[in-house]
């Protein structure tokens, strides 16, 4: 049975089981989120308990025909799962019940169809919304069929079914090299702040965590932020100056959440891969969320797959107006910052958020000053224009003898890297005053080897 499909729902009826194999127990307060979000009206919130789902109609014979009921008495248009549908299941499921069947795949789809405003970001959900209906391709245009028989019938031998296919592979073979030019774009801009030793601190957190609003009241950006589900999709990057560190560039990322489809991963990840290079993750926490321990698992997990588990994070509680909680900053046993807890909303604890940052990044930063010989050797020659040319020389200064002292102000990582590049030891430098540690058992395995 074919239908016409809305263009969107508005009465809709959300079906949520509990499975007991599922290693993840989703909310259904965060499923009826995800509902408001995408502009949906909920009428009916139906819930079970199974031991098993059923292949044909997922749920069973006697809750299909508890659904087909409420739809006709409350006019539904749409009826959403807060699980993971296969297509055969979705097309029984739409003859069942006469109208449009949605999985949380497509719910997040469709809210993110929504929320994308840049171009790139059209195009990344564009993507995710082609792979995922590619598997849900049915035969509703027999009328148009060219493998017939008879006179004037005989067709090139393609089926419209064919024909659609062939289509959307070629719309995903466009889509996937024009973002493929996006990230090249990317990557150049990456490589561009790596020279100049510029950090990158990116904000990352489940969805509605605060991240936007915390980016519009440091850089006054005014970035789209509202009380919704994935209110932001679109990166945005911003400068900012940081106390001891000097210039650092904030990025604000798309939220991540329990169940995010891999299509959508898979889209996003040049927009991802932003976290996944940076030098400091702001992990930005719903501190009044009751699901906050289940949250911040979510985030590692998006986190691990993207291939940024392991940068350093720093723990931003926001929200802390809703708790009466005072800003602070927790630190762990050796006084290095850990935690900062704040509101984005009222700014309380924001200049706490600075202090800790500065003090993330500047450990990690030479502050000293180098002598040069009046006569420099050729690998010296070398590595002083390559501080110039990263901008991590503040000042420099002649004695009466002619030798140069020259201020540096550079990442660790980054001194590491060029003198591993220019083949220098770290003994072969002559420092003026105090001598930095350079721990290079450590930080040099943690630094990008020179290409």
């Amino acid at each position: 049975m074919f239908f016409e499909r809305p263009k969107s729902g508005e009465r809709a009826i959300l079906v949520h089981l509990q499975l007991p194999h599922s290693h993840i127990r989703d909310d259904p307060r965060e499923f009826e989120e995800l509902v408001l979000s995408a502009g949906g009206d909920p009428v009916e919130f139906v819930t079970g308990q199974r031991s098993s789902v059923v292949a044909k109609t997922f749920v069973g014979s006697g809750k299909a025909e508890e659904l087909r009921e409420l739809v006709v008495l409350h006019e539904a248009e749409i009826v959403i799962f807060n699980h993971t549908l296969t297509p055969t299941q979705e097309r029984n499921l739409e003859a069942i019940f006469e109208c449009r069947v949605l999985d949380r795949t497509g719910l997040i789809l469709d809210i993110f169809a929504q929320r994308a405003r840049t171009h790139e970001g059209k195009l990344q959900v564009e993507l995710a919304q082609l792979h995922h209906m590619s598997t849900r391709l049915i035969r509703g245009w027999t009328h148009l069929e060219r493998q017939k028989g008879g006179i004037g019938l005989r067709g090139p031998g393609e089926t419209q079914l064919e024909t659609d296919r062939r289509l959307l592979r070629v719309r995903v073979k466009s889509i996937e090299a024009r973002l493929d030019k996006v990230r090249k774009q990317r990557d150049q801009s990456r490589r561009s702040r790596l020279r100049t030793s510029t950090p990158t601190v990116s904000l990352v957190g489940y969805t509605n965590a605060g991240k936007s609003t915390l980016f519009n009241h440091i850089t006054d950006a005014g970035v789209y932020a509202e009380d919704k589900l994935f209110a932001t999709l679109d990166p945005t990057m911003r400068q900012i100056n940081l106390p001891n560190v000097g210039k650092a560039v904030l990025a604000d990322t798309v939220g991540f959440i329990s169940h995010l489809p891999h299509r959508l991963i898979d889209a996003f990840r040049a927009t991802l891969e932003e976290a996944a290079h940076s030098s400091l993750l702001l992990h930005v926490i719903d501190a009044a969320d009751e699901e906050r321990p289940r949250n911040i698992e979510q985030v590692q997990e998006v986190l691990t797959e993207i291939g940024a588990a392991d940068l350093p994070q720093l723990k931003i509680y926001n929200k802390i107006d809703l708790l009466e909680h005072a800003p602070r900053i927790d630190r762990d046993e050796h006084g290095v910052p850990v935690a900062v807890w704040l509101s984005a909303q009222t700014g309380e604890g924001v200049e706490l958020m600075f202090e800790a940052l500065a003090e993330c990044l500047g450990d990690r930063m030479i502050q000293a000053t180098l002598r040069f010989p009046v006569v420099l050797p050729t690998e010296l020659s070398r590595l002083r224009a390559r501080l110039y040319s990263v901008e991590a020389i503040e000042d420099e200064s002649y004695d009466e003898e002619g030798n140069s002292e020259v201020q540096i102000n550079i990442p660790q990582v980054e001194l590491l890297k060029i003198l591993g590049s220019e083949g220098i030891a770290e003994k072969d430098l002559e420092w003026a005053g105090v001598i930095p540690i350079l721990s290079t058992s450590e930080a040099w395995e943690t630094a990008e080897q020179p290409e």
